[in-house]
């Protein structure tokens, strides 16, 4: 319990201006992102099988639902209702995907999605925080990049006070340092702690052009409340489109968990249970929709933190949430000082430590595959919008991997001395110039009929061939597709 309570305190610490971030990113109540990290930490920790998983709302994640809540046109409903019903139906596929022990087909997505995906949503992070960074207005209704370039526009033109790129350019100058110098130090908390005190304590920064907290609403502390379902029967055109960005983020919560699970297990020397951590994902993430609140996965900074701080069970996720609410009742009117471009340059920080270079350099030099999938999922998540950037990640790592399994492998066999089947390495010393044995390995399902019964014609029309016999010996999952194949 002792070190169960020390790990939650620390990640208390670094779950605050965490939560305070992705409050500026969604543009939504920061009292709202606060309570998902109780609510939603809370129910889930309750199902993890790993002990040291941390719910809570996450860099990636956060991205894509701003960009479905903040669409424009896409419903009456405002973008704290539209962030509810994703978060419930969010939900509800992970708790089925668990139900159903859906945990093993995260396997058969490559890793070097994850890690492409999250690249580019660190690059986008950073780039759109420029305009809280300098105090510039931002339209929601214009696309991402037409966004980026009114900002760059007039950054260029020094068309913005500079009160508010002072201090956030200053706060990531502070932060930058910090991880250098001190890299263990907690650098966000820390740069966000003196700036807040100061606004707080002298009069004349309060009153400089520099916006707060509180000029985004303030933040009022309450203890979380039951809304229950946040839709009825009138509201079932509005799932139906709202369905296939609440399955990519539901995919893309299962992937982050799973890996980050099998991250630390690995480290820690535990044993965890895939469908159980998709299943504590999908409680968090309904308990969240039911007490209004946005949709989260398992996130990977608390989570080390947890693990680095010495957490033995899942009862340091508990503390934590416990001691968030608490934080949250007691610093609430402290909370609202904290500047505004100051917390967009601590999430400048964070979307260049997702840009994570060792894990790229081995993604871009293990296979072509994981590089082709890493790049395009990149590129794809820059370019595309993020729920369709997801689906175009897993796609291509699919098809590059039922490629490879579709690729069955042929070798000649011939019989030597001794009566025995051996390599035949030159077709000239076939027994039967005419007769060949060809063995076959590798998987014969409806992926590979088509190339198999292409190569195995090739080499027919290609020498002369009048006999041949297939030794499937090694070859598995012939299907009725490949049946077909081979008696046409």
């Amino acid at each position: 319990l002792r070190a169960d309570l020390f790990a939650a305190v620390t990640v208390t610490l670094v779950s605050v201006p965490q939560a305070l971030g992705f409050a500026l990113v969604l543009e939504l109540p920061p009292v709202m992102v606060l309570t998902g990290a109780v609510v939603g930490a809370f129910a889930a920790a309750l199902f993890f099988s790993s002990r040291l998983l941390i719910f809570g709302a996450t860099n990636s994640i956060t991205l894509l639902v701003a960009s479905a809540i903040h669409q424009p046109g896409s419903s009456n409903l405002g973008p704290a209702e539209l962030a509810v019903i994703l978060a419930v139906l969010i939900g509800a596929i992970q708790i089925a995907a668990g139900l159903f022990r859906m945990g093993t087909v995260t396997q058969f997505i490559s890793r070097s999605v994850i890690i492409g995906y999250s690249a580019a949503t660190g690059v986008l992070l950073a780039l759109t925080q420029l305009h809280n960074v300098f105090g510039l207005a931002r339209d929601r209704s214009a696309p991402l990049w037409a966004q980026l370039q009114d900002g760059v526009a007039k950054i260029s033109t020094l068309e913005f006070d500079f009160a508010e790129p002072l201090a956030g350019l200053a706060a990531l100058a502070f932060f930058l340092v910090i991880h250098r110098l001190r890299p263990r130090w907690p650098g966000v908390l820390i740069g966000l702690s003196l700036a807040t005190v100061a606004f707080w304590q002298f009069p004349a920064l309060e009153e400089s052009p520099v916006r707060t907290l509180q000029d985004l609403g303030t933040l009022k502390a309450a203890l979380p409340s039951f809304v229950g379902m946040p839709f009825a029967r009138g509201d079932l055109p509005l799932l139906g489109t709202l369905v296939g960005t609440a399955v990519a983020i539901a995919l893309l919560g299962m992937l982050e968990t799973v890996s980050l699970a099998k991250s630390l297990s690995l480290r820690h020397g535990e044993r965890i249970n895939s469908n159980g951590e998709i299943l504590g994902l999908g409680v968090g993430n309904l308990a969240n929709g039911l007490f209004g609140t946005i949709p989260g996965s398992a996130s990977f900074v608390r989570s080390a933190v947890n693990a680095q701080s010495g957490a033995k069970t899942q009862v340091s996720g508990l503390i934590a949430a416990l001691l968030l609410l608490a934080a949250v009742l007691v610093f609430s009117p402290w909370l609202n000082h904290i500047p505004v471009p100051v917390l967009a340059a601590s999430l400048v920080v964070i979307g260049i430590r997702m840009i994570d270079l060792e894990q790229i350099r081995v993604a871009a030099r293990s296979t072509g595959s994981d590089a082709l999938v890493l790049v395009g999922t990149f590129v794809a998540a820059l370019v595309l919008p993020l729920d369709i950037a997801i689906y175009t990640g897993i796609g291509l790592s699919v098809a590059l991997a039922l490629r490879k399994a579709s690729t069955p492998t042929l070798v000649e066999y011939t019989f030597n001395g001794s009566e025995h089947l051996t390599h035949l390495q030159c077709p000239q010393d076939r027994v039967h110039s005419r007769v060949a044995i060809i063995h076959v390995e590798g998987e014969l399902f409806f992926g590979a009929a088509d190339l198999f019964q292409d190569q195995v014609r090739q080499r027919v029309e290609s020498e002369d061939l009048k006999v041949v016999i297939l030794r499937l010996k090694n070859a598995r999952h012939l299907d009725a597709t490949t049946v077909f194949a081979l008696r046409g």
